[in-house]
């Protein structure tokens, strides 16, 4: 794969720093970054076709990364 868009450093450029630091003292932050990753790896291969997937799947899948994003922001919101 080339490049995957909607990669964490085109959601938020302004807060790798803090992204990174959050991810080395929180596991449950790490694990969810590593869950956005796996989600939006898939949504990649499926837009590729790659593996072709049906549009309710690659729907879920889509959803389910805006969901993950909406809770990596939240938790940037409260770090100070």
């Amino acid at each position: 794969m080339s490049n995957t868009p909607h990669t964490l450093g085109e959601e938020f450029p302004d807060q790798m720093d803090k992204i990174h630091a959050l991810k080395v003292s929180d596991p449950i932050f790490a694990q969810l970054l590593a869950t956005y990753d796996e989600v939006n790896d898939e949504i990649h291969v499926a837009e590729t076709n790659v593996q072709p997937t049906s549009q309710d799947r690659e729907t879920e899948l889509r959803k389910r990364r805006l969901s993950i994003k909406d809770q990596i922001a939240e938790a940037l919101s409260q770090t100070a």
